[in-house]
């Protein structure tokens, strides 16, 4: 039954004609993918004990009790998603392939590999997104793969993409819901290059091979990711984002915005409806950029929220796929699930009872002080009271209460890691 505070606080949104209700179904029916990768440190599963090269991937820390086998990544996102409420999917990278111990090149991997996440994902009534992986591998070591100038490496990973391509759409046929599949390449030069023309002409021709043969949308939907620079890229990114949103719109495929992508300052939110003019879809990974770094843990910030302000007020959410990137060892790492994935959720539902009808009113009337004036009294409205009624709605625990569930775990299951 409601509390006394949830009917104030609906009755006081109601004053600025937001309707509580509808906000509170629309917020639990967006699904957020969760990234498979931040439970174990990007370390993946291909070669299980050994260490993986790099490729521009590090994630900071030492924070105890990482899974170490898919049996108990698996088990640690069972326990985030017990304490997330709304709808949800996995993200799941290539490296999390499960060999059996044997050693299995990635242009030849199959859904064999990845059957035991799609049994899985079907238990847990959730959908499954996949990225092939361009990094942490012998191949892609001096930083270069779909762009290399080798034409037997690039070669390789030219038919890892298509293998993961066809991995993605079993995915969607098993779980009946379209996999994303995403492509994202680390491809670069740490200091300034002296050829940036032909790399991008290549990646051009790589993409073009790749994506040469159709698939079903309703099974598997094709994602380019850009990013501004990275780890060994501080100079030059082939996959740049002008690169990519060219791509994107020539060849209409789905392009994918990481918060953590851009200059610390620049805000991806205003560039959702300049794209969405011209491309099919987004796919929106959900970060936190921190001076150069851009994987910390989503907080309920100011870029997050004006995400998902737009998202809304576009009337964007069916052309959207929503997942979370970011890999953080200095913390507890279902904590760090839990917390950018809850602050996700409370910003989309923060946008949700926005009174945009009454914004855009006033917008029309030329009332731009009262525009402004109503944008400032939102900020102060009970969205705890809200929030709070919301995860009891979805029988997850609301406040801090879900910190207990989590140091209980830490203490009965992952403390007994080493």
């Amino acid at each position: 039954m409601p509390s006394a505070s949830y009917d104030s606080a609906r009755q006081i949104y109601a004053d600025l004609g937001v309707d509580v209700e509808s906000a509170l179904t629309r917020a639990g029916d967006l699904p957020i993918s969760l990234h498979c990768w931040q439970g174990d440190d990007v370390g993946g599963f291909e070669n299980l004990g050994a260490a993986a090269s790099g490729g521009g991937i590090a994630a900071i820390g030492n924070y105890p009790g990482k899974a170490r086998t898919p049996k108990e990544l698996r088990q640690d996102i069972e326990q985030a998603l017990a304490l997330l409420p709304g709808a949800h999917r996995l993200n799941l990278h290539a490296s999390y392939a499960e060999t059996g111990g044997n050693s299995v090149e990635r242009n030849a991997l199959t859904p064999h590999h990845f059957q035991g996440w799609i049994d899985w994902c079907r238990a847990q009534k959730i959908g499954l997104d996949f990225n092939p992986t361009f990094f942490a591998h012998r191949l892609a070591d001096d930083g270069w793969t779909l762009s290399h100038a080798d034409p037997k490496i690039r070669q390789f990973w030219i038919e890892h993409g298509i293998a993961c391509r066809k991995i993605g759409a079993e995915m969607g046929r098993q779980l009946g819901s379209p996999t994303v599949t995403n492509v994202w390449i680390p491809d670069g030069s740490k200091d300034i290059p002296a050829d940036r023309k032909a790399p991008r002409e290549r990646l051009e021709q790589s993409l073009d091979a790749i994506f040469k043969d159709a698939i079903e949308p309703a099974l598997h939907l094709d994602a380019v990711e850009s990013k501004l620079f990275g780890l060994g890229s501080e100079s030059y990114v082939v996959g740049s984002h002008e690169f990519y949103l060219g791509y994107a719109i020539t060849r209409q495929k789905i392009y994918c915005l990481d918060a953590g992508h851009f200059h610390p300052t620049e805000s991806i939110a205003d560039k959702v409806s300049s794209i969405l003019q011209f491309v099919p879809r987004l796919l929106l990974h959900v970060s936190r950029g921190v001076r150069w770094d851009s994987d910390h843990v989503v907080i309920l910030d100011d870029a997050t929220r004006a995400l998902m302000d737009e998202l809304v007020r576009g009337n964007f959410l069916d052309r959207v796929h929503l997942g979370m990137d970011f890999f953080d060892a200095s913390i507890n790492r279902i904590a760090a699930w839990v917390i950018g994935a809850r602050a996700t959720r409370q910003a989309f539902l923060l946008a949700l009872l926005q009174p945009n009808d009454r914004l855009r009113r006033l917008e029309r009337e030329g009332d731009l002080t009262a525009r402004l004036a109503v944008i400032e009294e939102a900020k102060t409205l009970p969205f705890h009271a809200v929030w709070t009624e919301f995860c009891q709605r979805h029988d997850v625990p609301s406040g801090l209460a879900w910190l207990d569930e989590v140091k209980r775990y830490e203490n009965q299951v992952l403390s007994l890691r080493k």
